[in-house]
């Protein structure tokens, strides 16, 4: 106990070993749910679900235990809602790569953020980016996000006249997966920790009795990773047009994390008194290290959780909150039998009530620029209407640039703003 309070600081935060063990299963609790959803979402691309689980797993426990050994926060990390969806409905779906190939981008957008995290030209591309933007890009993740879990739950269906319409909200798809969202945003207001699975575990056992799903059991060995592990195609992610596939994965994986690493911390009162996040390098590096790894191993981009808040309001305060995380998630590779024989519409309640958080980021806008919201308003809904996140950020950048150019406001525009909106008009013009 001696060494883990002097490696981790424990007394200096008012914390104990009880304490962050708290903090951790809470934590774990609250994020549960993405071994779950994100084997289902890559499921889609075609990759096999009880591979992608165990990739999940892998990703999910590394990222945390670097976090807490290394950078020493109460963060856990996971690959990252939105960014799965990207690779499945934008790189996959959307472009017509193959899974090994958006692996590959995957791997070569962790590597570039691990040299920027390295080198002081993080700091450049955190802060040049408009805060705006920013917010509009993580709201826009969440309505794609709400379009994906309302598709494919059956409330949404498409229509030949109208693009899209309304489906049969009373066959049992569509109930089930309403019943589990009210169940855990109810839940979540009532501050019932792990609300998400619980909900997930409602219509799942519903589809159980009713739904014809088939129960496979709670407790095996862990499935092989041999169908996704290793099997990422670096050289086919090199061409040409996988230019901006990378640059998306990486800016939403970027600003994700500064922003989770941000609130988080300030949530646990752990900013310096400049307001600045101590040991930030530290943080980047176990962040994209977990997205270099969880690429190897086969998932999509890894990132911090904004549901280690939850850990933190538990008492967690130091990394060994997120060590005790990431165990837990190693425990769950022995959960596999559990996890595949959740119903597609289950983990859809999940998303639509991840959706309804990340939207909340519009209501941060600064609505009396109109040159700042409007790019922001055309980024959130480009993704879910063009059902690609980086079409979303590629026309937000686009529209900024070009709104702040033409209002006599041009000096306003960051230097990074500028490359990332020729970029993205070179793509459109010549791709």
């Amino acid at each position: 106990m001696t060494s883990l309070d002097s490696y981790f600081g424990l007394k200096k935060y008012g914390s104990s070993v009880r304490v962050e063990s708290l903090g951790g299963a809470t934590t774990f609790l609250a994020m549960a749910y993405i071994t779950v959803v994100n084997p289902s979402i890559l499921a889609q691309a075609g990759m096999d679900f009880g591979a992608v689980f165990v990739a999940t797993c892998i990703a999910a426990a590394f990222g945390s235990i670097v976090m807490g050994l290394y950078g020493k926060y109460p963060i856990a990390q996971a690959p990252g809602m939105g960014q799965n969806a990207y690779f499945t409905f934008g790189i996959v779906l959307g472009m017509g790569h193959d899974w090994q190939t958006a692996l590959g981008a995957v791997f070569i957008s962790g590597v570039i953020f691990v040299t920027l995290s390295i080198f002081p030209v993080r700091e450049w591309l955190v802060n040049a980016i408009p805060r705006n933007l920013k917010l509009g890009m993580a709201a826009g993740i969440g309505l794609f996000l709400g379009f994906i879990a309302l598709k494919n739950a059956g409330i949404v269906v498409g229509n030949a006249a109208t693009l899209v319409s309304l489906g049969d909200i009373f066959s049992f798809e569509p109930l089930a997966c309403l019943l589990g969202f009210v169940t855990i945003a109810a839940l979540t207001a009532r501050k019932v920790r792990g609300a998400v699975i619980i909900g997930i575990l409602l219509a799942t056992v519903l589809g159980w009795l009713f739904g014809g799903v088939e129960f496979k059991g709670i407790v095996a060995m862990p499935p092989s990773p041999a169908p996704v592990f290793l099997q990422l195609d670096i050289a086919g992610a090199l061409q040409l047009s996988m230019v901006t596939a990378i640059l998306s994965l990486l800016i939403v994986d970027v600003f994700d994390t500064a922003g989770t690493l941000i609130g988080v911390a300030t949530r646990a009162d752990l900013l310096d008194k400049d307001g600045k996040l101590p040991r930030l390098n530290r943080a980047l590096l176990s962040d994209s290290t977990a997205t270099v790894v969880g690429a190897l191993a086969g998932t999509s981009s890894t990132t911090s959780y904004i549901e280690s808040a939850a850990g933190v309001e538990a008492g967690g305060r130091t990394g060994l909150t997120a060590v005790v995380c990431g165990l837990l998630f190693l425990a769950c590779l022995f959960f596999a039998p559990l996890a595949q024989s959740v119903p597609a519409y289950a983990t859809a309640s999940a998303l639509l009530f991840v959706a309804c958080l990340m939207a909340r980021s519009l209501a941060d806008l600064d609505w009396s620029d109109i040159t700042e919201t409007a790019p922001a308003v055309i980024a959130a809904i480009t993704m879910p209407l063009s059902f690609s996140v980086a079409e979303g950020i590629g026309l937000g950048f686009i529209t900024y640039v070009a709104i702040k150019i033409v209002s006599g406001k041009a000096r306003e525009c960051g230097s990074a703003s500028y490359v990332i909106a020729l970029i993205f008009a070179l793509k459109y013009a010549f791709l």
